[in-house]
């Protein structure tokens, strides 16, 4: 390959990793389809069916560090958000026939795509060092108590599920 294409091949490559990490979190999901056809011969009914998919998480920078010259930071490990979204869920599950001649129906619940955003837990250590008080030697830093906490983890986001029945379509 000449430079030329390597250049090209460069920039093609810093195209497509700068449009990945533009893209929003909600194109992110790993489909799945719950294989429960085993369950038949032990339910009075067809297996239902199970469609979701799991959601990939995407973290962001970590927040509350401190800013500012000389001071030492608050928080000694830092909380890091994530935001994903929940995959659209839905379970039809056909229902036994209760009265011999009726038809039977369909369960459906199915719940929409759902923005989530979390917040991971984090430490703060407080300032090992404080100001002189003045009775010290030749105004050197006084010692402070020790003081840690831990910052709670977040999770926000709302889900909206629906149940419905249906008469059968097959």
């Amino acid at each position: 390959m000449t430079l030329r294409s390597h250049a090209g091949m460069g920039l093609l490559m810093t195209a497509l990793a700068s449009a990945a990490l533009a893209s929003p979190a909600a194109a992110v999901e790993a489909p799945v389809i719950l294989p429960l056809q085993g369950l038949e011969p032990v339910l009075p009914m067809d297996a239902p069916t199970v469609a979701t998919g799991v959601p990939v998480p995407m973290p962001g920078a970590p927040t509350g560090f401190q800013k500012g010259l000389g001071a030492l930071p608050d928080v000694a490990l830092p909380s890091v958000p994530l935001t994903g979204t929940l995959p659209e869920t839905v379970v039809d599950a056909p229902l036994p026939e209760v009265l011999k001649g009726s038809e039977p129906g369909r369960a459906l619940l199915s719940s929409p795509h759902s923005e989530m955003k979390a917040a991971t837990p984090g430490a703060v250590v407080g300032n090992p060092v404080e100001a002189p008080s003045g009775n010290g030697l030749a105004g050197l830093p006084d010692l402070a108590k020790p003081q840690v906490g831990l910052l709670t983890p977040v999770l926000s986001g709302a889900l909206d599920p629906q149940l419905g029945l249906a008469p059968d379509a097959g």
